[in-house]
């Protein structure tokens, strides 16, 4: 894979190039903005400054949520739910210059003229924010034409967008096939961070795995399964295991048809269970204190700890406590962490102070993919990785 730190200012200088971007963000996310940038828009601006020192024009794709098919009923709704108008609003603070929005009110074909004219025109070191691929249809799967059109816009091609690199699309899987292609300075880290948790020889090495469903995360707990010295549960998965060991979990959220598999990962001798909970009525919603305590002083001894998935329901501020506690136990280990997720993310950075030691922040990468982070350390290909090659 070629990477966009190998370029140089020459390599790129009149160039218009496209970036890929993950900012896949919840209308919620832009209430909070004020006081904190979604890591999906900070890991990427590292790239845009780069691309625009160098004298690029910078064309930036992404998408936003699961917008209907764009019937002339839906259009406004999904105009006014899923733009990625707002964006460019946060991408002008934080660059300091105006990022020009390419909207999307006209066909496809009246669209793509209208980006290229609108390009063309512009100056080098200009920057613009397409509309919500995912109002093409063609988006969504992969589609080697509407690919073709995507590239026709630029002259090179830039990946930032790990989050949706273990998806097929026609902007991460089809487009690099038309273009010169590369790995974005935010992309390489992930790969490389990522890479260095999963094939480390340092012990002892803590898989810390939450979340609703164990069938999201039985292939990274098979595939770190062999490397781990333990397996710390919270969430829907622990209540997963316990089920399985005829534990009485109530109303809790659990999969029953994933009982099977939970018996043979247990026989592995490594899954520690919660040995206490927090409940409402019939339900578990939290790891409990004496658990807390277990997990974090497996934490202080770790070398390696990979953490995805919340412990319990941290929507709610009394179910937060046992992910907050595990954020603060990972943040005063020694430990080299990789935590992702959107959720487990969210609890780390709340707990980590920005005037804490340099050396801790350097010892916790915290990643943009949920899903893609899951299925880079089972060892899956990614489309989007593959394409790139």
């Amino acid at each position: 894979m070629k990477y966009l730190s190998k370029l140089k200012k020459k390599d790129l200088m009149g160039k218009t190039v496209l970036v890929r971007t993950g900012f896949d963000l919840l209308n919620e996310d832009f209430e909070v903005l004020e006081n904190k940038i979604p890591l999906r828009i900070a890991a990427v601006i590292p790239t845009l400054q780069f691309l625009l020192a160098a004298g690029s024009k910078v064309v930036l794709l992404s998408h936003r949520g699961r917008p209907a098919p764009m019937t002339e009923k839906e259009k406004q709704k999904n105009l006014e739910e899923f733009s990625m108008r707002p964006v460019a609003g946060i991408l002008d603070r934080l660059l300091k210059r105006k990022v020009r929005f390419i909207d999307f009110r006209m066909p496809l074909a009246e669209f793509f003229a209208h980006a290229h004219v609108a390009i063309e025109e512009a100056p080098p070191g200009s920057i613009f924010l397409l509309e919500n691929l995912r109002f093409f249809k063609e988006e969504t799967q992969s589609n080697r034409g509407f690919g073709k059109k995507l590239a026709s816009l630029g002259n090179v091609y830039v990946n930032e967008a790990f989050s949706m690199d273990h998806r097929s699309s026609a902007s991460v899987e089809d487009l690099p096939k038309f273009l010169p292609s590369y790995g974005g300075l935010s992309l390489e880290s992930e790969i490389k961070n990522l890479s260095q948790a999963r094939q480390s020889k340092a012990r002892p090495l803590i898989l810390i795995v939450g979340g609703a469903k164990i069938s999201d995360k039985i292939g990274l707990m098979q595939k770190m399964l062999p490397q781990a010295q333990h397996v710390l549960v919270g969430g829907g998965v622990a209540n997963t295991f316990n089920a399985a060991i005829g534990i009485p979990v109530g109303d809790s959220l659990y999969e029953k048809d994933m009982i099977p598999a939970a018996k043979l990962l247990l026989k592995s001798g490594k899954i520690i269970l919660p040995i206490d909970f927090a409940r409402e009525k019939t339900k578990i919603l939290d790891i409990g204190p004496k658990t807390m305590e277990e997990y974090k002083s497996l934490i202080k001894k770790a070398k390696v700890v990979i953490w995805n998935g919340p412990l319990g329901l941290i929507g709610e501020p009394k179910f937060r406590r046992g992910s907050v506690e595990i954020a603060k136990a990972i943040l005063q280990s020694q430990a080299f962490a990789v935590v992702g997720g959107g959720e487990t993310v969210s609890v780390f950075q709340a707990v980590n102070d920005p005037a804490e030691d340099d050396s801790k922040k350097r010892r916790v990468f915290l990643s943009t993919g949920g899903g893609a982070m899951l299925a880079f350390l089972s060892g899956e290909k990614l489309p989007g990785l593959t394409a790139l090659k």
